[in-house]
């Protein structure tokens, strides 16, 4: 999934953003309120990571912004206020979720996780599709019982597709939930990410199907008709 990371502590932002990376998420990092709120005009993320305290526009602004402009992109806020007055400000201004530094890696890819799955509309970190059963806490796959083993990337499209089931994605639109804009992935490379992730899933419920001119389709076949 994409996301973005707003943070002007050098450091900081860099951990967050290796780490998510080494999950498979797509991450860009901004230093610079001012920045980040122009780059939001032009591209769509999956998550926004947001501190207050930045240079150019505070994340207080830049958040009241995002919502005014209706972008519904959820927004979890790292921050060093931690009174109810802080929590509750935030929250109404539009804030889905908030951590108070000094946080927990571990933590933070907890909340991660929560958000980008209600987003898709799962109510739980574990869902069932078929006889395909997709775990994003432990990042296992498995097919009736036995495990599929996926890299990063295959794992994060298949929860994509997850996501998006019965919605066609174009490969430019695969290619920006997958890859951060530094990253200049080759024409094919979502061709071959879906051929891989097709032949690991030989046998499961879950079928992605290409539409020439248009990009892919995942959905979700009935048990019967499995092979």
């Amino acid at each position: 999934m994409r996301i973005l990371v707003i943070e002007d502590t050098i450091l900081l932002g860099e951990a967050i953003a290796d780490r998510l990376q080494k999950l498979g998420h797509g991450t860009d990092l901004i230093g610079n309120g001012r920045q980040a709120a122009d780059w939001l005009r032009h591209q769509h993320v999956d998550l926004i990571i947001l501190d207050l305290n930045l240079p150019g526009l505070n994340g207080d602004a830049l958040l009241a912004e995002l919502r005014q402009r209706r972008n519904v992109t959820p927004v979890l806020i790292l921050t060093a206020r931690d009174g109810i007055d802080d929590r509750i400000k935030l929250l109404n201004l539009g804030a889905d979720d908030y951590l108070a530094k000094p946080f927990d890696f571990g933590e933070l890819e907890a909340r991660v996780r929560a958000l980008l799955r209600r987003q898709q509309g799962y109510a739980a970190d574990v869902s069932e599709h078929g006889n395909l059963v997709f775990n994003r806490t432990a990042k296992t796959v498995t097919i009736n019982g036995e495990p599929c083993t996926l890299v990063n990337r295959e794992f994060r499209l298949l929860e994509i597709f997850l996501g998006a089931l019965e919605r066609v994605m174009s490969k430019e639109e695969l290619t920006d939930k997958l890859f951060n804009a530094d990253e200049t992935p080759s024409a094919n490379t979502i061709e071959l990410y879906v051929a891989r992730l097709r032949k690991k899933l030989a046998g499961s419920s879950v079928h992605i199907q290409t539409l020439r001119g248009l990009g892919y389709v995942a959905h979700v076949q009935s048990s019967e008709n499995t092979p």
